[in-house]
């Protein structure tokens, strides 16, 4: 399901945007979006958006990976920055392999990592590519 299958108010009717997609989209129609890489190949969904409510900023979409029927799927947060909207098939891509995404450090439903951790949000960002963001202070 994507996020124009998944819009119950109309508020992708009309796009306010240049870019790929809305400027603004609900997270709940972004769940279960399906994410592919550039091969192709299909790597799983989204299952769940974390944020970090003080910096006001998403910083994971955790990818759901494997199993069957939800049984034995293996979980991955992977930086939003790392994430591309591809609007023309309505999915993200991520630009890994599936035998890269199979290395990466995972964990499953019973067994979250503790994801406000720097060193392992500094860990998950050096996977993928991305750059982590600064840590605010109070």
């Amino acid at each position: 399901m994507n996020y124009v299958e998944q819009d119950s108010y109309g508020m992708y009717a009309v796009s306010d945007s240049d870019g790929p997609g809305p400027r603004l989209m609900g997270a709940d129609t972004l769940m279960g979006n399906d994410v592919y890489n550039r091969q192709g190949e299909d790597l799983g969904d989204i299952k769940e958006i974390m944020l970090d409510v003080p910096a006001g900023r998403i910083s994971y979409a955790v990818l759901s990976y494997g199993g069957v029927l939800g049984m034995g799927d293996k979980l991955f947060a992977v930086p939003w920055e790392a994430l591309i909207l591809d609007t023309d098939n309505k999915r993200f891509t991520l630009d890994v392999s599936k035998d890269r995404l199979e290395s990466a450090p995972g964990f499953d439903k019973d067994n979250w990592p503790n994801m406000s951790d720097q060193a392992w949000a500094q860990g998950i960002h050096t996977y993928y590519g991305t750059k982590a963001p600064a840590v605010a202070t109070p």
